[in-house]
């Protein structure tokens, strides 16, 4: 699977964990030159509390278009050091 913005594959991966429709890429797999930490945090019931990166790519940035779960809840332990993507980013394969 790649996660692709900008006309860019900002993670790719074989390894995706999907998860309410959203597929989830192993940590190691983004490539972290386009990826800024985002002070935003969300809240999810079953999966605990959200973390954003921004990405910024060829001069033009995604405000919180990926999110990961620093401390999911046990429910939601497969997705642990994974990101997923929204806000544009196509996920394909």
């Amino acid at each position: 699977m790649k996660a692709i913005w900008n006309n860019t594959v900002v993670a790719e991966s074989d390894d995706t964990v999907v998860v309410e429709n959203n597929h989830y890429f192993p940590a190691d797999s983004i490539k972290k030159e386009f990826f800024e930490d985002s002070i935003a945090q969300t809240s999810c019931p079953w999966k605990g509390r959200a973390s954003y990166y921004s990405l910024n790519v060829n001069g033009e940035k995604n405000k919180d278009a990926a999110w990961y779960y620093p401390e999911p809840k046990d429910a939601a332990q497969e997705i642990k050091g994974r990101v997923a993507f929204w806000k544009g980013v196509k996920v394909e394969k």
